[in-house]
């Protein structure tokens, strides 16, 4: 596939990665070491947050990529770095962004912490734009302890259909769920009191999602270890946010004739026309280095019985496919 190099000497400044002269994106649809990438979809744009990846000392910022129609992106530099978040130092992972109230709020982990009273955790970045640049909305991390066994990673922020806005997180095999407050300051409790609650399935290590199709909700995570070829991504269904979550199976995994390690993923769903797509990260063939990660795109389909279809990842990627309305 050919690709279009454009250079600029702005390089923390909103400029384009490539241009395709094709009509699919090609797997990695951006360059550069990139994982547990977040698709979302905000105006006629979508978007790809992910992880820089590399190791975690030198994981001090995040760039953030748009695209109008899935093939051609524009990267953001440095939407959000350490100099913005005075108590993080290292290890910003797996942004996760939402819109409310007419701001951007960018959910991230950092300083990769093992136990309560180290500083770090899920913090908050905000801004007027998706492109950044964001500065810390707290002061502070809004979660730096260890609830259920989880670790304060790998936060997901979802808006249920009532307009509660939930995050499912946790690393080291547990996941919990918490309610968010209106304004995103801290938590509220449930019906029953608890403020998190557990609802980690059969096999989870990391990297939460939900999503609701046809008034069910799947919540999907990775599975194996993140450094090696067997990473990979689960699912289950439930009727609640809360599940319960009984394991049915695996979705994306590696191809030994493609990619190994294709796991911490996110969805995107085309509105109102029930197509999707799976965002996810993947190892390069030959590559050992546990950070050489690159973000891919590739379709996600459903049978007639809403089961996820196993994923068929690829070196081509997607079609191109405009927001604009039909």
């Amino acid at each position: 596939m050919k690709r279009i190099l454009i250079v600029s000497i702005a390089l923390l400044c909103a400029v384009p990665l490539y241009a395709q002269d094709d009509e699919k994106a090609g797997n990695p649809v951006v360059e550069g070491w990139y994982a547990d990438p977040e698709g979302n979809i905000f105006g006629d744009q979508y978007w790809i947050f992910p992880t820089f990846s590399a190791p975690y000392d030198e994981q001090v910022l995040m760039d953030a990529f748009s695209s109008p129609d899935l093939v051609n992106w524009e990267k953001h530099g440095k939407i959000i770095d350490t100099a913005a978040v005075a108590w993080a130092d290292s290890a910003m992972w797996a942004p996760s962004i939402t819109k409310k109230d007419g701001k951007y709020f960018l959910f991230f982990a950092a300083n990769d912490i093992q136990k309560d009273g180290q500083v770090g955790g899920i913090g908050i970045g905000v801004s007027d734009d998706p492109g950044g640049p964001f500065k810390d909305y707290l002061g502070e991390p809004l979660l730096s302890k260890f609830h259920n066994g989880a670790q304060p990673i790998d936060q997901y922020i979802f808006e249920d259909t009532d307009g509660q806005f939930y995050m499912i997180y946790g690393g080291w095999g547990h996941c919990n769920i918490t309610k968010l407050n209106d304004d995103f300051t801290g938590f509220e409790p449930f019906k029953d009191g608890t403020i998190f609650k557990e609802i980690t399935p059969e096999g989870y290590v990391e990297g939460s999602f939900i999503f609701i199709r046809d008034g069910k909700y799947y919540f999907m995570w990775s599975e194996g270890g993140w450094g090696g070829p067997n990473y990979r991504v689960a699912y289950a269904m439930a009727d609640s946010p809360m599940g319960p979550f009984e394991r049915i199976g695996v979705v994306l995994e590696q191809d030994s004739s493609v990619a190994t390690g294709a796991g911490h993923h996110s969805v995107i769903e085309v509105p109102k026309k029930d197509e999707w797509y799976i965002v996810y990260h993947r190892r390069p063939l030959g590559e050992t280095d546990p950070n050489h990660r690159v973000t891919s795109i590739d379709k996600m389909t459903f049978d007639e019985d809403g089961y996820i279809e196993p994923v068929t990842i690829t070196f081509e990627g997607v079609e191109k496919r405009s927001l604009q309305k039909d």
